[in-house]
């Protein structure tokens, strides 16, 4: 027994600890790892210690029905969420994974990629890597997708998909996705892949009244769990579509996690903590109301806004188009952002994000998604305030 309470066979939960910052040693005492910080970055994001304990569950089979009967449970919820009645997918893997498997699913033609920040950008080039034939519509960071644009080179009828991002986070511009996927219907046999990472359950995305075929979200975002878990819906149109094209592979091939999820099951072994971490997440949206929480998150981007903008700090997005998850700010005062940060995180246990990519130390992001709460943003809005009285000007 050493000074912790733990035998040989308890430290085999010392991986536990690391995972999910907690557990239980063989005489009964529980043990509490505090995060050193706060992550206020957009993505991964803090988790709660509820959705830490929920992971800590006793592992079960992926193909008992013990298993069927959770990942059952969730679809009801998940399908309210994405507001469809499609399936809605359980992916081991981050969301890029699917992301990059959509491809491999739906492109026969040509693809065309939105294009309006960093990882917008990315999707263009991972599909060139998949030999995929593709094309960019390309507009500044921080500018959202024109719809204009996007309906005069779709016209061009060279393209049967397209992705769009709707949160871009690497500079927090979102972009009116009502507005594209109006144009997007009337090319029926163009299929459309929806990146919704960071504005999933932020706000409403109506996945079936705007006639999206594949929406793409992931845990680590506004659902606030570790990263890890992808989670998506697939129309029928794209599903059928998926059925006429080869070199789907496995992994991510749509009719695979189809066929699984009529029997309650996901293709391959799925990061069964992370299921449980859904559940629990589920629960606390449903317990707090999606209306509410939308509101929540609207009222919390608006108070950093708000205090930024009283600095004298600039948007960084187009005027109109700035996240609801995040906001992305000129460092139009120069501040030294590394000092910043370093200061943050020593004296207040607190982390920003000092810019994405090439915006480095011109931008900085605050995320506002997850559980946060007025409290919890007005304590970081609080310590900015002082650590920015102590910088030298």
């Amino acid at each position: 027994m050493n000074k912790f309470g733990f035998d040989d066979r308890g430290w085999a939960v010392v991986s536990l600890v690391l995972v999910v910052g907690f557990a239980t040693c063989n005489t009964g005492v529980t043990y509490i790892l505090p995060m050193s910080y706060k992550l206020f970055i957009p993505g991964p994001i803090a988790v709660s210690e509820k959705t830490l304990r929920a992971m800590a569950q006793p592992m079960i089979g992926h193909r008992s029905t013990d298993f069927v009967a959770l990942y059952q449970s969730l679809t009801p919820q998940l399908q309210a969420l994405f507001y469809t009645k499609d399936p809605v997918y359980l992916s081991t893997s981050s969301a890029w994974g699917v992301m990059e498997g959509s491809l491999r699913n739906v492109v026969k033609k040509k693809l065309l990629c939105c294009m309006n920040g960093a990882f917008a950008d990315k999707w263009l080039d991972v599909a060139k890597r998949c030999g995929i034939d593709a094309a960019g519509l390309k507009f500044e960071w921080g500018q959202p997708v024109d719809p204009v644009a996007l309906r005069k080179e779709l016209s061009t009828g060279a393209y049967d998909a397209v992705t769009i991002i709707h949160n871009e986070t690497s500079c927090g511009c979102m972009s009116d996705l009502p507005a594209l996927m109006a144009v997007l219907r009337d090319f029926p046999d163009v299929i459309s892949i929806v990146d919704t990472i960071s504005s999933f359950s932020v706000l409403a995305i109506k996945k079936d009244e705007l006639g999206i075929d594949v929406m793409i979200t992931g845990s680590q975002k506004a659902l606030a769990l570790p990263p890890g878990l992808a989670i998506f819906s697939v129309s029928k149109r794209a599903l059928d579509r998926a059925a006429t094209v080869t070199g789907r592979g496995y992994y991510f091939d749509f009719l695979e996690f189809q066929k699984n999820h009529e029997a309650g099951m996901t293709p391959s072994t799925p990061v069964i903590p992370l299921i449980y971490a859904l559940k629990s997440k589920l629960e606390d949206i449903k317990a707090e109301g999606a209306e509410v929480r939308y509101a929540r998150h609207a009222r919390l981007n608006k108070l950093v806004r708000d205090w930024a903008f009283a600095k004298g700090f600039t948007l960084f997005p187009k005027e109109g188009a700035g996240s609801i998850s995040l906001n992305c700010f000129n460092n139009n005062l120069k501040v030294d952002l590394v000092a910043l940060n370093k200061a943050l995180k020593a004296k207040h246990g607190m982390v920003i994000d000092g810019g994405y990519g090439k915006l480095k130390g011109l931008a900085f992001r605050i995320s506002n998604m997850g559980d946060e709460t007025d409290e919890t943003m007005a304590l970081l809005l609080k310590a900015l305030d002082s650590v920015l009285a102590e910088l030298p000007q």
